[in-house]
């Protein structure tokens, strides 16, 4: 596989790799949410269990905002700041939670927040206050919060972003090599053209490798200038006769087919230069194909 084939290869690899991440995240946030509301249901459980209540229900976990969750109860409750510490931690690490989250005990009557903490992944920043002030029998919501530094789609959709970037640089440099794979250079005042790992010397008539000199009959020379100057198109052999024979009057029977052999014979050293004959038409110089 030539270079340039493997640039859109792997440029196509990565868009097709970056699209599928930035959609997978959709699905892993479903995964996610049933997470939380099997680790907060538990939650109520034992709360309730920590209440002597093995009979009245946990009413059903409410997603209400992106990564917020309501956990709610069917009886008043009263609940002890480090039993609700310590249920949450222990049916979080369980459920392989995010640990960093906020979570606020909310009064049902007037929607004020009775008590809230934070927890984040160092230890030392969280923020847990009020512990062993236990809350009255009354009616409260749970509210989980999970900060945005935990949502865990964030990496893989930077990770989305650099391959959807990658992939376009190498699709860029496949159309940039395409679209330079031929181009005229002046040295010592001595024209060429490169096309492939030859130098086509128009003047000298010759074509040049890096420890090769091919010398080209004029006609040769002709016919090949023809082609670096449409590479990868279609010319005509009605074009080619009239160009290199019938402007100058002459033309023999198979004239042209017998010098594009010679051509093609002498362009054999690179592998990525091939003089096509499209039956019927006429002939096509593929570069890097």
């Amino acid at each position: 596989m030539n270079k340039k084939k493997f640039y859109l290869l792997i440029g196509l690899l990565l868009l097709i790799v970056s699209v599928w991440l930035f959609f997978k995240p959709k699905e892993q946030n479903n995964d996610f949410s049933q997470q939380v509301k099997i680790a907060l249901r538990d939650v109520g459980h034992q709360l309730l269990l920590n209440n002597s209540d093995s009979t009245s229900l946990v009413l059903p976990i409410v997603e209400f905002e992106p990564s917020k969750y309501r956990l709610s109860f069917q009886k008043d409750v009263s609940i002890d700041p480090d039993s609700l510490v310590a249920v949450v931690q222990k049916s979080f690490e369980a459920s392989e939670m995010p640990k960093h989250y906020h979570v606020e005990v909310i009064q049902c009557v007037d929607k004020e927040v009775a008590y809230s903490y934070i927890v984040k992944r160092n230890v030392n920043n969280s923020i847990i206050p009020c512990e062993g002030r236990i809350l009255p029998y009354s009616c409260y919501t749970i509210t989980v919060y999970f900060l945005k530094n935990s949502v865990r789609s964030s990496n893989k959709q930077i990770i989305a972003f650099v391959l959807l970037l990658a992939g376009f640089v190498f699709i860029a440099l496949y159309f940039f090599n395409k679209k330079h794979s031929i181009k005229t250079y002046d040295e010592n005042n001595e024209n060429f053209t490169v096309i492939g790992s030859f130098k086509f010397y128009h003047e000298q008539n010759k074509l040049v490798t890096e420890a090769t000199e091919i010398n080209l009959s004029k006609k040769e020379c002709e016919l090949l200038s023809i082609f670096i100057e449409r590479p990868n198109q279609i010319i005509t052999r009605d074009e080619l006769t009239k160009k290199v024979w019938e402007d100058n009057g002459v033309f023999v029977g198979r004239s042209l087919d017998t010098y594009i052999s010679k051509l093609r014979k002498k362009l054999i050293p690179d592998a990525t230069i091939k003089l096509i004959n499209v039956h019927g038409v006429g002939y096509k110089l593929e570069i890097g194909g």
